[in-house]
């Protein structure tokens, strides 16, 4: 498969994945409405966000500037296959 590299689709891909996201919490939130459902369903969001952002911005910036994740396989694979030793010399503490 080729990379994507047109801006108008890598937007629309975007407002997709929106979409999708506001559908998948409406539905969630349809099924059980209440204030600690929609609580744990916004803190679910966060969290991936914040794991997805570490995945690639802070690894790839930070701790392995050498190396760039195609995907979250990718970063699952690195994260594996990477002795730990040359982990902690890249600033993982024990």
């Amino acid at each position: 498969m080729r990379d994507l590299v047109d801006p108008r689709w890598m937007k629309l891909k975007a407002a997709l994945f929106l979409l999708l996201g506001f559908g998948a919490a409406a539905v969630v939130l349809a099924e059980c409405p209440s204030w600690p459902v929609a609580l744990g369903l916004a803190i679910a969001i966060w969290s991936f966000c914040r794991f997805y952002y570490f995945a690639f911005y802070v690894i790839e910036h930070y701790v392995d500037p050498g190396w760039r994740f195609s995907g979250l396989w990718s970063f699952a694979r690195y994260m594996c296959a990477r002795p730990k030793a040359s982990r902690l010399d890249a600033g993982e503490k024990k």
